[in-house]
């Protein structure tokens, strides 16, 4: 069973923008804001799509996609 989202999308978008635009005080703080997106939209694959697509999204494409993410049994 999936789990829920408990992070609203506005608060998505100012935490994907913050890290896009490396506007935190360090790592650890970066670190800690990955953290509360991967749990607060229960995607796990959200520094991927910050990071790893060479496209380099919007923040508002990256938070809907982390926003259709849905985790697969195996």
């Amino acid at each position: 069973m999936p789990k829920p989202r408990d992070m609203d999308r506005e608060e998505a978008l100012s935490l994907v923008r913050r890290l896009m635009n490396a506007d935190f005080m360090d790592e650890e703080e970066a670190g800690e804001a990955l953290t509360r997106l991967e749990r607060g939209l229960a995607c796990p694959h959200i520094s991927d799509y910050i990071y790893g697509d060479p496209a380099e999204p919007t923040a508002e494409q990256i938070v809907d996609r982390a926003l259709t993410y849905k985790p697969f049994a195996l």
